[in-house]
């Protein structure tokens, strides 16, 4: 197992990336996505978004995707995978628009380029609503700063708004749209969306070498802002795998996601699929309790038995990475860097001890 860290596309300097080497990680998975550009949410708290998207009709260029790689390299480090396509890439394969043809197509031309670049993954998240709903508060062990999920309508939640036109995915890709929400649609057509999202991908991403991994519906409700989610128990990637069974269609296994789940069970699930080879890479953090109500806390101190997950993954033979997510931020002055030096220095600690 090798160690990663997940850097935002403000982050992706090279100051980051001699950090990541300093405290232990070999790899990095990259946002190319420019969330909360500016560094402030946009809209009220029944309109939060993430911010409008910055790469409006602009694919990554091959150039760009090896310039990263090199840039990383050069720190000791390798490219493991992008997270998460721009939401103006594709909305219109997630909302079944009349650009799908020529975004699906788009997104065959990003996986071919990623290819080239050498780069082995691209993480995913098929969503209407995205991650959407998070509270922030102390609630990490000695009051540390994190987040947490609390039932949309109650007290301590969010205001469950619908999602209007031009939005997907927590950005706003139309900023001229008109007035509306987007149109409400069952569980199986975004499973139908998603079928064909993998037909059209899968033989692109097998002949490119890249490997397509479905990050699960986080937080993992049923429903989220009146629209269907995906994959918000741990059986349902199975049926993910089962529409287009190839290696390049595989998981983006994040275990807090799937630990706050209702149903299953995170070892379980984390041994099944392990053990099929399906896993590209994991996001390891912890929580403390289940959808609807959860907290996000310190790697060592939530539900989920770290070194317990790790054995299993170990003993199937798991060589992928492992990035830390996110974490609670420490009471200092450089809040995130210690919480994910914090992390990393755990996981390769515990990884050790494996042998």
């Amino acid at each position: 197992m090798k160690i990663g860290l997940g850097l935002y596309r403000h982050m992706l300097t090279p100051e980051n990336f001699r950090f990541a080497r300093q405290i232990g990680c070999t790899h990095i998975v990259a946002h190319l996505v420019d969330y909360f550009a500016g560094g402030q949410l946009h809209g009220t708290d029944e309109s939060t978004t993430w911010g409008v998207t910055q790469n409006q009709g602009k694919l990554w260029s091959e150039q760009e995707l090896i310039d990263l790689k090199r840039s990383i390299n050069r720190a000791g480090l390798e490219l493991e995978a992008i997270e998460n396509f721009d939401p103006s890439h594709w909305y219109d394969v997630l909302l079944d628009g009349p650009n799908k043809q020529q975004q699906l197509d788009d997104l065959k031309t990003i996986i071919e380029r990623m290819g080239k670049a050498g780069i082995p993954v691209m993480g995913y998240n098929f969503s209407l609503a995205g991650v959407w709903g998070h509270v922030v508060g102390l609630w990490g062990r000695g009051e540390a700063e994190s987040v947490a999920f609390r039932e949309p309508g109650s007290s301590e939640g969010p205001t469950d708004t619908p999602i209007p036109k031009g939005q997907i995915w927590n950005m706003v890709y139309d900023p001229d749209a008109e007035p509306g929400q987007i149109p409400a649609i069952t569980h199986e057509q975004l499973w139908e969306r998603v079928g064909d999202f993998l037909a059209a991908l899968v033989p692109v991403a097998e002949e490119a070498g890249v490997r397509l991994a479905a990050h699960p519906d986080d937080p993992p409700m049923p429903t989220l802002r009146g629209t269907p989610r995906l994959v918000y128990q741990p059986h349902l990637f199975q049926k993910l795998l089962n529409l287009h069974p190839s290696p390049a269609n595989a998981l983006e296994f994040c275990l807090g996601t799937i630990a706050e789940m209702t149903e299953g069970d995170v070892y379980q699930a984390t041994e099944q699929y392990a053990g099929q080879g399906a896993i590209g890479y994991v996001h390891c953090r912890n929580i403390r309790g289940k959808t609807p109500h959860y907290d996000e806390v310190f790697i060592d101190e939530g539900d989920i038995d770290m070194p317990r997950i790790l054995s299993i993954l170990h003993t199937n033979q798991f060589d992928g990475v492992i990035t830390p997510d996110h974490t609670p931020s420490l009471h200092c002055d450089a809040p995130w860097h210690a919480g994910m030096a914090y992390a990393v220095g755990y996981l390769r600690a515990a990884i050790q001890m494996l042998g």
